[in-house]
């Protein structure tokens, strides 16, 4: 008998009104991870009960949807309406009740297909993040030691490697490095390298499409697994259960792992102790900001690769001493001064207009705090829209480029990763972002209204100068 209640009818009517409303507005990749499927279980006259098909669903729409399904509501009903989930058991698969089954393919499986082979693929790696590329100072090279040991001999020692540290400070670089080692020494190896979000909503998926089975064998059938951004397991139980699972079979197995996170096992006080034990298993090691030395090497090694031949070294000086603490920040600096010396047609460029180039980046006296709300709000503001147009899914042209610039600006005033940018956008794919980051970071030297537009915004968004 089906559990829902007597309000089952009205409840119906309304979700679908409400869900044709949301389809329009989402990307496709969240409607298809996080609201197909989602059915309505009771209406009341001011709550809607929902049905998802899992507690992790559960939790996600909680953090990142719930506020705007409660938004449509409104205006499908014309006063205010809260929303509670409930898992949806009757739609659930069984399989995910019972403890996890290993599932093994063998690693030289004459029989393997492509698609089978595929499920092992890579996520893309960075060809820039290589360890010829990554710049060693008294701040990271213990980090760096150890995962070149690990890239070298996969498996036999710092089993698991966790490196831990804030935000831009080179943590993913090394991981990609890793990975790109490996790939040309070890060519047969599978390895995979995945941000955490990519893992959950891959997790979700495989929930939703009853595609346990094959997910399980894209993890646990691995030599090597680079996850980043671990922290965000702490966010639910039941991807922690399943990356525990994981973590077994594959370390059991011989196979390496490697993790990242912005904090050190010990202060993630929400993960499992069961979990934090395993990542204490191998071998912790932290990255601490850069000292001035290493600054001043990264913008050396930046500049060079880039070719910023007008950027003198004075002006790398000064951009290493007032940029202390975060390397994305540092180099997105560096990006920002040869910009205007490319619009600007400078042979050379003096730490004097580099300082006013900068000055937004110089800390003020009282700084301002820096959140989404602001960044979304102060982008609509000086482009004309709305923070719903910013958001929605309209591709009118103008639009699209204030939206790009906001990204952009996302990436360069917060830590946050490309899917949690992706979020602030109204649940779009994360490569989403990442296209519009390149493609503005592109077009800043060659482009003089790109330039001055992403400069303003900062500007607006850091000294609260916006009329």
């Amino acid at each position: 008998m089906d559990s829902r209640d007597l309000g089952a009818t009205a409840a119906d009517d309304i979700w679908e009104q409400a869900a044709a409303v949301l389809r329009d507005r989402l990307e496709d990749g969240a409607w298809n991870t996080y609201f197909h499927g989602v059915r309505s279980f009771g209406f009341d006259g001011d709550r809607l009960t929902l049905g998802v098909p899992s507690t992790l669903v559960a939790e996600r729409m909680r953090t990142a949807y719930v506020p705007l399904v409660s938004e449509v509501l409104a205006e499908v009903v014309g006063h205010k309406v809260d929303v509670d989930l409930v898992v949806d058991t009757a739609e659930r698969d069984d399989e995910l009740i019972r403890p996890p089954e290993p599932v093994r393919v063998p690693a030289t499986d004459p029989g393997a297909t492509d698609a089978d082979r595929g499920i092992w693929a890579s996520g893309k790696l960075i060809p820039r993040y290589t360890f010829d590329q990554f710049v060693i100072g008294a701040n990271n090279r213990f980090a760096h030691a150890a995962a070149l040991t690990v890239a070298e001999a996969p498996g036999r020692s710092y089993n698991p490697l966790f490196i831990y540290g804030v935000a831009g400070l080179g943590k993913t670089h090394l991981l990609h490095a890793v990975g790109h080692h490996v790939k040309t020494v070890y060519p047969t190896k599978r390895l995979r390298y995945v941000s955490t979000e990519t893992f959950m909503n891959e997790f979700i998926d495989a929930i939703r499409s009853k595609t346990m089975p094959v997910f399980k064998r894209r993890y646990r059938d691995l030599d090597m697994l680079l996850m980043d951004d671990i922290q965000f397991l702490e966010r639910t139980q039941e991807l922690q259960e399943e990356f525990f699972h994981t973590f077994n079979q594959l370390h059991g197995d011989g196979g390496q792992i490697v993790i990242s996170s912005d904090r050190a096992p010990k202060s993630m006080d929400t993960l499992e102790d069961r979990l934090r034990s395993r990542f204490e298993w191998g071998l912790s090691t932290d990255i601490q900001p850069p000292e001035f030395e290493t600054r001043l090497a990264i913008l050396r090694k930046k500049a060079e690769a880039e070719h910023f031949d007008a950027i003198r070294d004075d002006v790398l000086a000064f951009i290493a001493t007032n940029i202390t603490d975060n390397v994305r920040e540092l180099e997105g600096a560096l990006i920002r001064v040869a910009a205007f010396a490319k619009l600007n047609r400078a042979s050379a460029l003096s730490a004097e207009v580099a300082h006013q180039v900068l000055a937004d980046l110089l800390p003020p006296e009282k700084p301002r705090v820096i959140t989404p709300e602001l960044i979304l709000d102060e982008t609509a503001r000086m482009f004309g829209w709305t923070i719903e147009d910013l958001c929605g899914k309209s591709r009118r042209r103008p639009l699209v480029t204030a939206r790009q610039i906001g990204m952009y600006v996302f990436r360069e005033l917060t830590d946050y990763s490309y899917p949690r940018i992706a979020e602030q956008f109204g649940g779009r794919d994360h490569t989403t972002v990442m296209y519009a980051v390149d493609k503005i970071k592109k077009q800043m030297p060659e482009r003089t209204a790109i330039f001055t537009q992403v400069n303003d915004l900062i500007t607006r968004i850091k000294l609260g100068t916006s009329g």
